[in-house]
């Protein structure tokens, strides 16, 4: 006879687990006037080698989001507007107020995920990293179907 010591993972469970931690992350945030879609976009656009097409950087927020592209563009807009992104001929690339953004977000983010993340064993850690990656592959697999 197997024992658990908590809930068997579901959908309900992967969600309450995903909008708690969004949750946390879109409290900071707020306090630096930044939504989480803003937040995902401006990421996208940091954590490139190079600066990126906006049609580039709509494809990754929205393979991240599965956000409407319009939606993306719209929130590119927003962040040209708020001079955390600058449009240099047809790329796209972060300020340095963009940069300096998201730092400040990571470092306020970084303690609160640690302390989210703490006490987990690596093993643990790594069933849930297999657990997630092959729910994500079967549920991308899903909305293609559905397009």
């Amino acid at each position: 006879m197997t024992t658990t010591t908590g809930p068997v993972a579901g959908a309900r469970e992967l969600a309450l687990a995903h909008y708690a931690a969004r949750a946390v992350l879109e409290r900071v945030l707020a306090r630096h006037g930044m939504t989480f879609q803003e937040q995902v976009a401006l990421r996208a656009a940091v954590s490139a080698d190079a600066p990126q097409t906006s049609d580039v950087l709509v494809t990754r927020v929205q393979h991240s989001l599965k956000a409407d592209p319009t939606d993306v563009r719209s929130t590119l807009g927003e962040l040209l507007t708020k001079r955390l992104l600058v449009e240099e001929g047809p790329h796209i690339r972060p300020t340095d107020a963009g940069r300096e953004l998201m730092a400040a977000v990571g470092a306020e983010t970084a303690p609160l995920s640690a302390r989210i993340w703490s006490g987990m064993s690596e093993s643990d850690l790594a069933t849930v990293g297999r657990v997630l990656a092959l729910v994500t592959e079967r549920a991308d697999a899903e909305l293609r179907e559905l397009a």
